[in-house]
């Protein structure tokens, strides 16, 4: 895959399961690790992975070489064999399929047969990686999910101590609680060396503290092979967030953000004007980086070029290639009502989610700088409102221009909204990369 060849090397290679539209595997790549395979599902988000670089595998099993097409094998992960790759994969990622814990879902949970977390510990006993990267949504921490959560990372600690298909989750977690008993104590041994057991570490992140334009609330679950002897307290000061809010603040009052972004005076007062007071922030958060916004996205994070504003004529669902970028295309009937609120540019945009362009919330409606007279609205003027592009969601997405994406505009959709944000997932595979350099050079 094209985007990642940037930060390679050849003796650090991943395995991607669930990959969607691509947004974790891109984010593994970049921190140099090579694709050894990746796996998908959906149809759509397999067409997108194939558009920019992979090549469905077929039932023949092969490894590519460093800088070779990355194999992709769509369909049911539950079918894969991964055996042949035993040994030969320094990372696992992915995402299993969220539903079961997703507020905006019916939460069956551990019961939902859409739960594939089974299939990552199966990955990890065939594969045996000696790390482990898993992105899910932030309702696996909510309190009624907790103490299967905690099973998770019971499982994750103790891939190789199966759970008879005859037991429920609480039988087998309370042998495991036994057994992680049992070796703490020194009752039991290991005789694997470490070689079957990992460490874990869980992180509650909102993605907007490392740098990405979106309010994006998740769990990283990431785990390192015992006998590696990583050094797990380190790893954890190493993803500590790096931007905040408060400093946001602080920049747009100090004149930092304002130099930046050059917009009318009305925009930039009324912005201001919505401003907490200083003081009634955190001080030390105010020394992070400062959050980036919507606006920042469409500038260009990168060395992207801005994207060009949408026409307001051109909402016609018509492909321009505006700024020669491809999917920057205005689409009709965006509404603003209660409890269906748009983005604002001078903040990190909305959560991005799974759906079509008018999912309950106003996550896809954008409110733009343009405005009309409206003697109906306090000060005489209304600003005026429209869908944002696939383009710019996957600008707030961190995914970059170049980057295919197939199918309609809600597949489209759909594979952003179920991906990782690249800068975020990036952000933990480096740690990652950090942490296994960091424990090589001490043994």
């Amino acid at each position: 895959m094209s985007e990642q060849q940037e930060e390679r090397t050849p003796d650090r290679t991943a395995v991607e399961l669930f990959a969607g539209g691509g947004g974790l595997a891109m984010a593994v790549g970049r921190a140099g690790f090579r694709p050894l395979l990746f796996s998908e599902v959906a149809s759509r988000a397999c067409q997108t992975l194939e558009a920019n670089g992979a090549k469905e595998r077929g039932p023949e099993e092969w490894i590519p070489e460093p800088g070779g097409t990355v194999p992709l094998v769509s369909g049911d992960v539950r079918t894969l064999d991964m055996n042949y790759l035993c040994g030969k994969v320094d990372v696992l990622a992915g995402g299993p399929p969220c539903q079961p814990f997703s507020l905006g879902g019916i939460a069956k949970g551990d019961e939902d047969k859409r739960n594939m977390f089974p299939e990552m510990f199966r990955a990890v006993r065939e594969i045996q990686p000696k790390a482990v990267i898993c992105e899910n949504v932030v309702g696996l921490r909510r309190k009624s999910f907790e103490p299967y959560f905690q099973y998770i990372l019971r499982e994750l600690s103790f891939p190789y101590r199966k759970r008879n298909p005859d037991d429920t989750w609480q039988e087998h977690d309370a042998l495991l609680r036994s057994y992680e008993a049992g070796l703490e104590a020194g009752r039991v041994s290991d005789p694997s060396g470490g070689h079957e057991l990992y460490d874990v570490v869980a992180t509650t992140v909102n993605a907007a503290d490392y740098g990405v334009p979106q309010i994006r609330n998740r769990v990283i679950i990431v785990a390192f092979r015992r006998d590696l002897g990583v050094d797990i307290e380190a790893f954890k000061q190493s993803v500590k967030r790096t931007h905040s809010y408060a400093a946001l603040v602080r920049s747009m009052r100090e004149g930092d953000y304002w130099q930046r972004h050059q917009v009318e005076k009305h925009v930039h007062d009324r912005v201001m004007s919505d401003l907490p007071r200083q003081d009634t922030l955190d001080g030390e958060e105010a020394s992070l980086l400062p959050w980036r916004t919507f606006r920042d996205a469409l500038a260009g994070l990168n060395g992207e070029p801005p994207l060009p504003k949408v026409p307001w004529e051109h909402l016609d669902r018509e492909e321009r290639y505006l700024g020669r970028v491809s999917n920057h295309i205005g689409w009709p009937g965006a509404r603003i009502y209660k409890g269906h609120t748009p983005n604002e540019l001078d903040r990190p945009a909305k959560t991005v989610k799974a759906g079509v362009h008018g999912v309950p919330g106003g996550e896809s409606v954008m409110l733009t700088d343009d405005r009309v007279p409206d003697r109906s609205i306090p000060g005489g003027w209304r600003y005026r409102h429209r869908y944002m592009t696939v383009r710019e969601t996957a600008r707030v997405m961190t995914f970059p221009d170049t980057w295919v994406l197939e199918g309609p505009r809600g597949e489209q959709m759909r594979q952003l909204g179920n991906a990782v944000p690249v800068m975020l997932g990036e952000f933990f595979a480096k740690a990652v990369a950090n942490a296994l350099d960091s424990a090589r050079s001490t043994r």
